[in-house]
């Protein structure tokens, strides 16, 4: 089984009370985190690195990091962890707020955060990091028409790829909002994977238009956080 690490922001929280505070990583705590796979002797994988791991074709000391949203600050504090260790990860961008923000939180009372430009998107791909959709517009894809439905998740793909000149083959459904008729425009879309916010670890007999992730918060510290990742896969190797 394989974990696929499932983060929003990395970093500094927002105010005490704030609505999905914990879901802002700080960036000490994510660098703690990857510097500890890497001592450990496990490298970090995109999806579309990751994808003939879990397909079984691959086996090895692996994980998956995934970003969704698309926020600037991961761009900023992220990415130069992540070049640094040499891994590579999958950020799900939502097309239509390219340079804007997470317009889709207000109603929560998240405070905006600022989304990365086009010319970031485009900076991530070329430091070998994956371009990922989570459509044009973070919409519930269970509710809206199915002609709507299908255009948030080819168009998503078709723009992404124009704009970054690049394949996109992986998505992430927002709010893990999906079902079988979603799942197979996605498949029909001609994407590789796709990943929701169910929790738990990725085994062989998944959908990989299913995959559940492990949610890292705020608030998980150094020792639950390797216990997260690394029991499992110890399992794992052994029985190998």
């Amino acid at each position: 089984m394989i974990p696929i690490l499932m983060y929003h922001q990395v970093g500094l929280p927002a105010p005490r009370g704030t609505p999905y505070r914990g879901l802002t990583v700080h960036p000490k705590s994510f660098r703690r985190q990857m510097t500890w796979m890497r001592r450990l002797g496990y490298q970090g994988l995109s999806m579309r690195d990751l994808v003939p791991y879990l397909a079984g074709q691959k086996q090895g000391k692996v994980f998956g990091i995934t970003f969704d949203d698309g926020f600037r600050n991961v761009y900023e504090h992220a990415l130069p962890v992540l070049t640094d260790l040499g891994f590579t990860s999958t950020n799900y961008f939502v097309v239509h707020q390219e340079g804007g923000t997470n317009t889709w939180d207000r109603v929560k009372g998240v405070p905006e955060s600022p989304l990365m430009t086009l010319e970031q998107m485009r900076g991530w791909v070329q430091a070998g990091q994956e371009a990922g959709s989570h459509t044009l517009d973070h919409v519930r894809l269970t509710q809206v028409e199915l002609g709507e439905a299908h255009r948030q998740i080819a168009e998503s793909k078709a723009q992404l790829e124009q704009a970054l000149d690049v394949e996109v083959n992986a998505f992430c459904y927002p709010y893990g909002d999906e079902n079988a008729t979603v799942r197979d425009l996605v498949r029909r879309a001609g994407y590789l994977s796709a990943t929701t916010t169910r929790g738990g670890l990725a085994k062989p007999s998944d959908d990989l238009f299913e995959l559940p992730r492990v949610t890292v918060a705020r608030s998980t510290h150094i020792v639950r956080f390797l216990q997260k990742c690394l029991t499992t896969l110890e399992e794992k190797r052994r029985r190998d």
